[in-house]
This record gives structure tokens, C-alpha cells and sequence, in this order.
């Protein structure tokens, strides 16, 4: 799953990446927890046609349309990637509204065995072994209340995790890579079912991740400090997948 991420590159070197129009000024954040605000890059057509990538703020949480009211509905902050043309909840938004969340980094907490509570998980910081963003694949959605109200929400999409990060976890996030951005984000056609192909882990090579201090449990905490690793540095050991692991199949 992803249930935190951070921002804390430079805003040109992250609209260079992912190529959207405006230019905002956005301050660094290093713990980005859901119901937050949240950055996204989505395309829009342009009076001539041409389909271009924006940069929007929206609600972590994501709000099918049909929903009366958010209060009754739990916080849907990940969405499986198996199951997303199955889900009353995603299957319009998966044929009309992906979109990319703008992040460097996200944690994962590995769970102790045999203990509860606070405490209980041991976090790390993953993160693109070339220093580049990360083009987390999402959903979003924009929800009308019965008042004229509208809000805009997104969630992340997941899988399962790859050999290396399965030694922290059993899923990870859905990376888009760069030369895949337009292929995900199309929504000229609704029967191209082309993204499909792109709903797998990444390769063990792209990421690395090592163990950071708890701080990070804190919502409130967000600086750069929070992601400095435990001393002595102690990465885990990458387990490698089985000959016949299902995990690079398509979903």
C-alpha cells in the first residue's frame, strides 16, 4: 500500500519531469498523509485539440460520484490494481480519470512479528535509485454534494510488491515511467485499454529504500529530517521472487 509520500525536489525539476503547464511554487513536504492536499497531473484538451498536462491540488481520498455523503463512506486512499475495472467505485474514473500523484519518495512500514500498538512496524523510505520524481499512478474524481458543493479527491494505485520490497511489504505502488506518462494519462478513447499493461511493479533495479527513524508516525512531523536513515544504516537484504512468482504478470 502507500499511506505516505513526500515532495521535497525542486518545483522546475519536478514540472520539467512531468511536463505540465502552470508553475507553481510549492513548498517541500516530506510527510504528505491522506485527506491532505494533494498534487496530481492530469491531461485536459486545449480549444484546438490538443490534449495537454495540468497540475491540480486535490483531496487525498478519493469519493466515487455516487456517494450522498463522505461521512458514510470509508477513506479510500489506495486502490488495487486487479480489481479496478471490477469496482463500482473505479471503473468510470479508470476509463476517464487517471492521473499521475507527483511525489520523490514514499514509506512503508515493515510490521515486527509479535507485537501490537505503536511500535509495532519499523518504517522506510523508498524512494527512484536515480534521484528522479515518482509517477505514482491514480484515479480521480470530482464529487458533487447535494448542496453544490464539489469536491476533488484521488487515490494511489497498488500491486504487488516486487522481489525487493517484498521483504517490507506484500504491495507497493504503481510507478508509471516517464515514456509511459501519455500512454496512462490518454483519455481520448475509452475502449484503448493499452494502460492495462502498465499495472505491475517495478523492476527490483529502479528503487531503493532503507529504514528512517518514527518520526515519520507523526502526521505534524514534516521536514527533511524525518527521512534521515537509522544509524548504523541497515537496508534489508532484497529477497529475490521464485521462477514462477505471478507478480510480473498483468492484471
Amino acid at each position: 500500500m502507500c499511506g505516505r509520500f513526500a515532495i521535497t525536489l525542486p518545483p522546475e525539476a519536478v514540472r520539467a519531469y512531468f511536463g505540465y503547464v502552470e508553475q507553481p511554487n510549492f513548498p517541500p513536504r516530506a510527510n504528505i498523509a491522506p485527506t491532505q492536499p494533494t498534487p496530481i497531473v492530469r491531461v485536459e484538451r486545449r480549444r484546438d485539440g490538443e490534449l495537454t498536462r495540468h497540475f491540480h491540488l486535490v483531496r487525498w481520498g478519493f469519493l466515487p460520484a455516487f456517494v450522498k455523503d463522505p461521512k458514510d463512506y470509508p477513506l479510500v486512499v489506495n486502490a488495487r490494481a486487479e480489481t479496478l475495472s471490477e469496482k463500482a467505485s473505479f471503473r468510470n474514473a479508470v476509463r476517464r480519470r487517471r492521473c499521475l500523484f507527483v511525489a520523490d519518495a514514499y514509506y512503508e512500514w515493515r510490521r515486527i512479528p509479535g507485537q501490537k500498538g505503536r511500535g509495532a512496524s519499523t518504517p522506510f523510505l523508498i524512494r527512484r535509485r536515480d534521484g528522479a520524481p515518482l509517477g505514482l499512478a491514480g484515479l480521480w474524481e470530482a464529487w458533487m454534494g447535494p448542496n453544490g458543493e464539489e469536491i476533488e479527491t484521488a487515490c494511489t494505485i497498488t500491486t504487488l510488491a516486487n522481489g525487493a520490497l517484498s521483504a517490507i511489504h506484500d504491495r507497493m505502488p504503481v510507478i508509471i515511467e516517464r515514456e509511459n506518462f501519455d500512454r496512462w494519462l490518454a483519455i481520448d478513447d475509452e475502449r484503448d485499454t493499452r494502460y492495462e499493461a502498465l499495472m505491475k511493479p517495478a523492476a527490483d533495479d529502479v528503487l531503493e529504500f532503507f529504514e528512517i527513524g518514527t518520526a515519520v508516525n507523526k502526521v505534524a512531523n514534516d521536514g527533511s529530517w524525518i527521512q534521515e536513515p537509522v544509524a548504523p544504516t541497515q537496508r534489508l537484504t532484497p529477497k529475490p521472487a521464485p521462477a514462477d512468482d505471478p507478480q510480473g504478470s498483468l492484471f
